[in-house]
């Protein structure tokens, strides 16, 4: 454009004389500035058509909270593996302990971090690639991938074991002075390699870094347990599991699932994307010698289909999501017509992009990590409706649960981890087999679930 458009008195004059044409547009103001965008917008026959009854549904124990921590998709992991505790011992209720993994993850990040930044010592620090590795090195959020690394390496503890601190119920200190520190390490490698020093000696350098990182959890976390002693009864008040475990040895004995069989299935529909392929994010991950992320791209109702086999086979389903869209939160509903912004204002904003255009578009990502425990079918068998274990405590919702739409499923769904036993043939031999196409670290796929 050759020339600038300012906003003149007489577009502010047409625009006010159209607003106030319409009564809708008076009424409107006035309950949206009184109580809310959302709240105005609320559909109540939309929201009453969100039952609490489902045709299938896996019993799960008593409802978890993340508190202030973006940790949902350790939340959602843990969920799935502590159901086969509690059906494995008929146990009431159990819960593993949350603030275990977050150290570990906290430490691998700090190293995956490192080594980014050892590699890109020759990038422009004013570039993209290291912009965006500086800006959220060691965040809270995660997928399930990087927390399958975790456990293959560090296994599982039950919640007595290392209990929650102050600063795993509220991560916003420790992210706060652990960022800011390894900030200020990125800098030194950097100067120091500017200023001639050795790979050995860098490498040294990094070596010292991750103690230093070590120091900082042990002191916001406590340390982790290097084994505990665990008894745990039934429902009957019998002592079904007793003994000395490693992490390790505890997650083998009592939770017994072969993390190599869980495969991520993504549903991204941009041009970039063609469904049946697999995908890798670049420099997303956390355990080094793990490797990164890998995806099978799949229509909506691929995931939906091993979805609903996995709950009949009574297992919960880990799943990611958008999910401050189209969210009746306080009431835990996501339904893509519980909420009528469009009606409400008079013109499209939510209705304004597809899918694939809100993630071209940075309007959507996964944000957030859940559990599917259940599911309602119509006659044909198809979905119409998914609950979900969310991990913001029993209050939240309905009892701690939400319910999920599925439409929505179609919009904003993005990720379900299941057995690759429910994937068909062809499916199963793209995801072990095809050679993955990379993505760039800032495409929407590498979001990682942190809502709070």
């Amino acid at each position: 454009m050759d020339q600038t458009s300012p906003i003149t008195a007489d577009d502010l004059a047409a625009a006010r004389k159209d607003f106030l044409a319409e009564r809708a547009n008076v009424v409107a103001k006035n309950a949206v500035s009184s109580s809310g965008l959302r709240a105005a917008a609320r559909v109540p026959e939309r929201v009453a058509a969100n039952t609490t009854t489902f045709d299938v549904e896996v019993s799960q124990g008593e409802r978890t909270d993340q508190e202030r921590s973006g940790r949902c998709w350790m939340f959602a992991s843990l969920n799935t593996m502590r159901y086969r505790v509690i059906k494995k011992y008929n146990l009431k209720t159990f819960e593993l302990s949350q603030a275990y993994p977050l150290f570990w993850d906290k430490l691998e990040k700090s190293n995956w971090f490192f080594e980014n930044v050892l590699d890109t010592l020759d990038e422009p620090l004013d570039g993209r690639l290291v912009s965006y590795l500086l800006t959220d090195p060691v965040g809270d959020g995660g997928q399930w991938d990087m927390f399958k690394a975790l456990v293959k390496k560090y296994g599982v503890a039950p919640k007595e074991a290392m209990p929650e601190t102050a600063c795993s119920r509220n991560t916003h200190e420790l992210d706060k002075y652990l960022t800011r520190y390894l900030r200020g390490a990125a800098k030194r490698l950097r100067e120091s390699h500017a200023a001639g020093v050795g790979a050995a000696d860098l490498s040294q350098m990094r070596k010292e870094m991750v103690g230093d990182v070590y120091h900082l959890l042990v002191t916001c976390l406590g340390e982790p347990p290097q084994s505990f002693s665990a008894r745990v009864r039934d429902r009957d008040d019998k002592l079904a599991l007793s003994g000395t475990f490693t992490p390790q040895e505890f997650f083998a004995e009592a939770v017994g699932m072969e993390l190599d069989d869980y495969v991520s299935l993504i549903s991204a529909p941009t041009a970039d994307k063609p469904f049946g392929h697999v995908y890798t994010v670049d420099r997303l991950g956390n355990v080094v010698e793990a490797g990164g992320v890998r995806y099978l791209n799949l229509p909506p109702d691929e995931l939906k289909r091993v979805a609903i086999a996995q709950l009949k086979d009574n297992l919960p389903v880990w799943f990611g999501c958008d999910v401050d869209q189209s969210y009746v939160r306080d009431e835990g509903i996501m339904d893509v017509a519980a909420l009528d912004v469009d009606g409400l204002l008079g013109f499209d904003v939510e209705g304004c992009m597809d899918k694939a255009e809100r993630l071209d578009y940075g309007e959507s990502a996964m944000t957030h990590a859940m559990v599917l425990e259940g599911v309602n079918l119509d006659e044909k068998g198809a979905p119409t409706l998914w609950k979900v274990e969310n991990s913001w405590g029993k209050d939240h919702g309905r009892n701690g649960f939400d319910t999920l739409s599925d439409p929505w499923f179609d919009e904003y769904v993005y990720q379900v981890v299941v057995d690759k036993r429910y994937l068909t043939d062809d499916e199963r031999r793209t995801y072990e087999t095809a050679e993955p196409t990379h993505l760039a670290p800032w495409d929407p796929m590498g979001s990682l679930a942190r809502v709070r």
